[in-house]
């Protein structure tokens, strides 16, 4: 398993016609979907997701998660940021996923060791102070995982633009083991 878009030297000078011995990570990702896009054969598939299900999840580098989840091009929706947290754009994106593209379930996963545990809100006052503009986001950075999913489950279960909001569930992924574990939301 590849765990960077690392390119043979040669593969990366073929794909562009010229030698390139620095260059910028994007330029690295560049080369790698030119790579792609020479074996690349459209799918045919439909926007739906075949399996009815989003997943929001936590935008950490560790989680890779149709690996993690079994899932293949087209099985799910996959909405990502810090922490996995139900924001509202989350909501937006899980509004559309259920109304227009016809989800029906929505799976949440945190993790273990998460960077939204070491912040507080006092990281939108420096910014402020750095930038002479206060963000208009919270931070929503937390101290217990578990009650984070529990509070990411109500409100997509509250949410008045969701149409299907009985099949939520919520996880913390283990960065350490790689094992799921579910969180009861009534706890």
């Amino acid at each position: 398993m590849s765990t960077s878009a690392n390119l043979p030297a040669e593969s990366a000078q073929a794909s562009t016609g010229a030698a390139r011995t620095d260059g910028t990570v994007t330029d690295r990702l560049v080369d790698a979907n030119r790579l792609y896009a020479k074996d690349f054969a459209d799918p045919g598939m439909d926007a739906r997701p075949v399996l009815r299900v989003a997943v929001v999840a936590c935008m950490d580098a560790r989680l890779d998660l149709h690996d993690a989840l079994g899932l293949e091009l087209g099985d799910c929706h996959t909405i990502r940021n810090a922490g996995g947290v139900v924001t509202d754009d989350v909501i937006r994106s899980l509004t559309i996923s259920q109304r227009a593209l016809q989800t029906r379930s929505v799976v949440l996963i945190h993790h273990t060791g998460c960077g939204l545990e070491a912040l507080t809100e006092d990281f939108r006052h420096e910014l402020e102070m750095e930038v002479g503009q206060r963000p208009s986001w919270a931070v929503e950075s937390f101290r217990d995982v578990d009650q984070d999913v529990r509070q990411s489950m109500q409100r997509v279960r509250t949410s008045p633009f969701l149409l299907h909001t009985d099949d939520v569930r919520g996880f913390v992924f283990d960065v350490s083991t790689g094992l799921l574990r579910e969180v009861d939301p009534a706890s």
